[in-house]
């Protein structure tokens, strides 16, 4: 095996234990709050010794903020696969509101409230978490206000950023909805978002 294979592999495991650390996290994270899960928590959920866990991160805050980052790509992917014909108030229920436990690495509505929390006293945390919503918004932003031959809406810069902001904030809402309410009357949250939806995200003014 020469060094570069030794590399590669040492790379694809280092990962893959990250990854089985971040899974553990989040679990932990959503079943007892971000405060009660300790790291020999986290080490039992992902059946590794705590030690272990430290050579990979050296606080739950260090954890948090992967989860975000792995959020944060996520989500960027999913607006660069964005299209002209996408029916984008049923891609947002569909995704807010799933009807079965997340199998997709997004982050589920408890584990979204606990960081949400956590970003308002912690301040690296917290500058995190706004980081990576100002680039969500501004790439959605930007793929809103491309035209139609370029797969994008046709909105103007101005109502792009606007309609933007306000989706962003309609998602944040319905996570928390979906958490306080579990039972919401899915149907109706659907007709209302195509009804509040359809006037935004009209080209013109």
């Amino acid at each position: 095996m020469t060094q570069e294979e030794r590399v590669s592999r040492a790379e694809v495991r280092t990962q893959a234990q990250r990854e089985r650390i971040l899974a553990a996290a989040e679990a932990c994270f959503t079943e007892r709050g971000f405060h009660a899960a300790s790291m020999a928590h986290i080490a039992e959920t992902a059946e590794m010794s705590p030690g272990l866990i430290y050579r990979y991160f050296d606080s739950k805050s260090a954890i948090i903020l992967a989860i975000i980052e792995r959020q944060l790509e996520l989500a960027r992917a999913e607006i660069a696969n964005l299209h002209d014909s996408v029916d984008l108030p049923h891609g947002i229920w569909e995704t807010t509101l799933p009807r079965e436990a997340r199998s997709d690495g997004r982050m589920n509505p408890a584990l979204y409230v606990e960081m949400s929390a956590e970003a308002c006293h912690d301040p690296e945390i917290g500058a995190a978490v706004r980081e990576a919503d100002l680039i969500l918004r501004t790439e959605f932003a930007r793929w809103l206000g491309r035209s139609r031959e370029q797969g994008g809406l046709g909105l103007t810069p101005a109502k792009a950023r606007a309609a933007a902001l306000m989706i962003q904030c309609l998602v944040d809402g319905l996570r928390v909805r979906q958490l306080r309410e579990p039972d919401v009357d899915r149907a109706l949250v659907k007709r209302a978002l195509e009804e509040f939806l359809a006037p935004m995200l009209r080209p013109r003014d």
